[in-house]
């Protein structure tokens, strides 16, 4: 398979050359999404080729029963699946008797499909002769409305080259389809109602055990030669799980004939009566009409890109890596629902779940924070905030913990743990440090310390009270140890005091009581109401802070770094630059147990702690720290090449820190982990953003002030981002012989660059 077939380009993904090997991976790297729902990149046309159909909506999914091998206490009872949607892009299609089936025309020519970033839609065009000597070309534009999320618009145009042809359309909307990963290959939903007119049809059906209504639509019009021919369908074939329509017309050599279709989805998450919502959906659009619909896209897509483009000049591929994570990131969440977050895969796949995990408050809260307003990430905070009692539950069901004490879920979409790993499941606990730093990180950038009192400090509590319990007091040691852990390194379960883990424990102690003490000095309303609710005492805070002040970090003096955990020096050291490349990905060629033994890292994990805690440290402990673990981490999570990028930055090792950008930026278009046709990485998306404001233009927020310490890649003449800082955008643009800043307002703004104070009034190079 050509790992390398999309082509450099500025604005859009670009592929050539009609390959069925390629078709799964570009079906990922092609997806659309609006936040609302999204789709993989499916021909709409029967394919008869290996392909990975997938459709999903925003909040809809299954709790698919966990199946293992050998059943433990505390396995969550389910895995949740984010489901695949009854499909409403399907256009079957017959041309002169035949249908038309790319994986078994005699020629395929001048295929080419196009992501257009730039104004939000998908196109695919190509020539083909079929079976029965008709050559036809093809051109087929797809969109899901950022302006109507529940519309999805398709317009496909067929144009015979060879003769006169009757062309059948046969568009259709299908509720029998189930997920590539279920664990008992059972049937998701269960269909309720069809109802259908002229050139329009609704299908109304609900997920099994969850009862999630969802009434999926579709309204076709015909067309000949851009004029529509308004033809009624000549038959109509319904089933309890399917409709479809058929159009029969005739279009002579030459000419076009096309078929629209509007469809899309509205759910009982936001509708009483989905039916008649999707009727006034589909008015809505119908008429806007297709015309209007695209210009309204490229308008929306162009608010978006106004905040949040990053430019790069002088590197095509650099500049097409980036814009791609931003562009994905926007599809999969818009921030307005404080009911959803942001899934591993977005709307591209199935792999994890589609679930929450903990890189939304790692990875992802920085970006939306910075292109955003405000309160996008404040919804993303309230997410964790209304899952507080689940997590309580989770610890006291699954871990025994009481008085309040929140283990949150390593992977959840109510609130509820449905990872069934048992490895990861109760011991990857560093994730409820990720939480509380994310309320840290949220009021150091943005200035709004309201949410704590309202909700925040709950959370600390409950997080805080987990590290009290979790952590035990070891005589030998004479200090308190965390036992039984998987730290950010996947590759090392079951292992003791892993470094990251015991730190973030610490600062979570540490930093909850700072704020409780700031709340009751300055909130004492709220105050009152926390500790009636949570029932805190001083004497309990006593003993979180006795653990905080006497936890155990693993060292090794002699190397002068911090251990990963206990026994990482006992491993054998060989470093990664001595491993046989043909042994990689070890993850795919390697025994877990072989795997675990080994020094290989997944991705950031003492460095995580000098990622999240950088001022802690001094800049030559992170370069003993960094030059030891970078040696031994083979950066098969999709989440360590951005964090090591911005400290590589940091440690001025430029063609690392490009290198690591490249690797993040293009970990998908590239397909370095030989995985793509899975599903993109979104969540480790917003690291790239990261790796060039945090890593290249050196961004930090410190005592209450913006600071930036700008470099460059050598292979880039410039480079420019934007961000939203306390409702004051600020332009950084930087080249090689300068950085020019400015502000889009007329309040000055002081910021600090390469430690000197400087005021932004307008345009001001640094």
């Amino acid at each position: 398979m050509n790992r390398d077939y999309i082509k450099p380009d500025n604005w859009s993904i670009i592929e050539e050359g009609f390959d069925p090997e390629n078709v799964k991976s570009s079906e990922s790297l092609f997806s659309i999404g609006n936040g609302a729902m999204g789709q993989r990149a499916n021909f709409e046309e029967k394919y008869t080729g290996k392909t990975f159909q997938g459709s999903y909506i925003a909040g809809i999914y299954y709790p698919d029963k966990t199946k293992v091998g050998w059943w433990k206490n505390g396995y969550p009872e389910y895995f949740a699946k984010v489901l695949n949607a009854p499909n409403w892009i399907g256009i079957n299609i017959e041309i002169n008797g035949e249908s038309l089936d790319l994986n078994s025309c005699p020629e395929v020519t001048n295929f080419r499909r196009e992501l257009n970033m730039k104004e939000g839609w998908y196109n695919r065009s190509f020539e083909a002769t079929l079976q029965n000597g008709t050559e036809i070309a093809v051109n087929v534009r797809r969109f899901l409305s950022l302006n109507l999320d529940e519309i999805g618009v398709i317009k496909y145009e067929i144009t015979p080259l060879n003769k006169d042809s009757k062309i059948v359309y046969k568009p259709y909307i299908d509720a029998g389809v189930s997920n590539e990963d279920a664990n008992w290959e059972e049937k998701f939903w269960e269909p309720l109602e069809i109802k259908k007119g002229t050139n329009e049809a609704f299908l109304t059906a609900q997920t099994f055990k969850t009862h999630f209504k969802v009434s999926t639509f579709m309204h076709n019009s015909i067309f000949a030669n851009g004029e529509n021919i308004n033809i009624s369908a000549s038959s109509i074939d319904s089933k309890q799980d399917k409709i479809q329509f058929t159009y029969g017309t005739i279009i002579g050599k030459g000419q076009t004939s096309s078929i629209q279709k509007i469809g899309g989805y509205t759910v009982s998450l936001n509708h009483n009566n989905t039916l008649s919502a999707a009727e006034k959906a589909i008015k809505e659009a119908v008429d806007k009409g297709y015309d209007k619909l695209l210009e309204e896209q490229a308008e929306s897509w162009a608010k978006i890109w106004e905040m949040s483009d990053i430019t790069i000049d002088g590197d095509v591929k650099a500049q097409q890596g980036i814009r791609f994570n931003i562009f994905q990131l926007n599809q999969t969440y818009s921030g307005k629902d404080s009911r959803l977050n942001i899934g591993p895969k977005g709307f591209t796949g199935e792999k994890y779940g589609g679930s929450t995990y903990w890189d939304t408050e790692a990875y992802c809260i920085p970006f939306y924070m910075a292109t955003k307003n405000q309160e996008v990430a404040r919804n993303l905070l309230t997410y964790r905030y209304n899952h507080l009692e689940k997590a309580i539950e989770n610890a006291q069901n699954n871990l025994g913990f009481k008085n309040g004490a929140a283990l949150y879920p390593m992977v959840t979409m109510n609130g509820e743990e449905c990872h069934n790993e048992w490895e990861i499941t109760h011991e990857e606990i560093h994730r409820n440090g990720a939480i509380a730093f994310a309320i840290y990180n949220y009021h150091r950038y943005t200035g709004d310390y309201s949410y704590i009192p309202k909700k925040g400090l709950e959370v600390l509590i409950g997080i805080a009270r987990f590290w009290h319990q979790r952590a035990n007091f070891s005589k030998e040691k004479n200090q308190f140890v965390i036992l039984g852990v998987t730290g950010p390194n996947e590759y090392e379960n079951n292992v003791n005091n892993n470094f990251h883990t015991n730190y973030i424990a610490k600062w979570c102690i540490d930093y909850a009581v700072e704020q409780i003490e700031k709340v009751k000095t300055d909130f004492n309303t709220d105050f009152c109401r926390i500790i009636e609710k949570t029932k805190l005492t001083e004497a309990e805070i006593d003993e979180w802070e006795k653990v905080a002040n006497n936890m155990y970090f693993p060292k090794s003096e002699d190397l002068g770094i911090f251990l990963q955990q206990d026994g990482f020096l006992d491993k054998d050291l060989i470093r990664v630059k001595d491993l046989d490349a043909s042994q990689r990905p070890i993850n795919q060629k390697w025994s877990w147990d072989r795997v675990l033994r080994s020094p290989y890292i997944k991705q950031a994990d003492v460095l995580q702690s000098f990622y999240f805690f950088e001022d802690h440290f001094s800049k030559e402990e992170l370069k003993r720290n960094f030059e030891f673990y970078e040696s031994f981490t083979v950066h098969e999570s999709s989440l360590s090449p951005c964090v090591h990028s911005i400290q590589a930055a940091l440690l001025d090792k430029m063609d690392m820190a490009y290198a690591f950008y490249l690797r993040t930026s293009r970990l998908d278009l590239d397909d370095y982990n030989k995985e793509v046709e899975e599903g993109c990485h979104i969540t480790s998306m917003a690291g790239t953003w990261m790796s060039i404001v945090e890593g290249f233009g050196g961004m930090r927020v410190k005592d209450n002030s913006l600071h930036f310490s700008p470099k460059i890649p050598k292979e880039w003449e410039a480079y420019s981002f934007k961000i939203n800082f306390r409702n004051q955008i600020l332009t950084v643009m930087v080249n090689h012989d300068e950085t020019t800043f400015s502000v889009d307002s007329d309040a000055d703004l002081a910021i600090v660059v390469n430690g000197k104070e400087t005021i932004i009034s307008k345009t001001v190079t640094a």
